[in-house]
């Protein structure tokens, strides 16, 4: 009975890891993007040092 709680209890663990870790790759997928477009969108601004960004 405590092996079967411990697999449970083991693939629940796994299940909610493998979830949050295919929620954080779309997180880090769309900063990409927008780092991306960053580059893209650098030169258009006029004064400044060219950044859309502080950093």
């Amino acid at each position: 009975m405590v092996l079967l709680i411990v697999v449970l209890l083991l693939a629940l663990v796994l299940g909610g890891a493998g979830f949050a870790l295919h929620v954080l790759w779309w997180i880090a997928l769309v900063v990409l993007a927008v780092w991306l477009l960053g580059f893209v969108f650098r030169g258009e601004r006029a004064g400044g040092r060219g950044r859309w960004y502080r950093w």
